[in-house]
């Protein structure tokens, strides 16, 4: 699990450094994420994979990318209030926590 996530807080650098358009040259931007020249290549790569539009300006000397796009990993707490209270899970015949404390209790 540790490799899982030493792997998105990289790509979550990455992703910091390419949206400021700040990487320097690849051999500075390895250096900078303390990879190796390949590891950093493979990173580049994995990157690519999950369809980052990924790119080299060698006019400004850094990676930038070719449209606008988000990188987010993680959970997130829902902006609708009805799903927080547990209505979604009413909704879809789900048991809650909360009523399953009370069915194993004898309520």
């Amino acid at each position: 699990m540790k490799i899982i996530t030493k792997y998105i807080k990289i790509i979550e650098r990455m992703d910091q450094l390419i949206r400021l358009q700040a990487t320097g040259p690849p051999e500075d931007f390895a250096s900078r994420l303390c990879l190796s020249k390949t590891k950093f290549y493979r990173m580049l790569k994995l990157m690519k994979k999950l369809d980052a539009p990924i790119i080299y300006d060698i006019d400004i000397k850094s990676f930038v990318y070719e449209e606008p796009v988000g990188f987010s990993f993680g959970f997130y707490a829902y902006e609708d209030t009805k799903v927080n209270t547990g209505a979604f899970a009413e909704d879809k015949n789900i048991i809650k926590q909360s009523d399953l404390a009370k069915k194993s209790a004898g309520f």
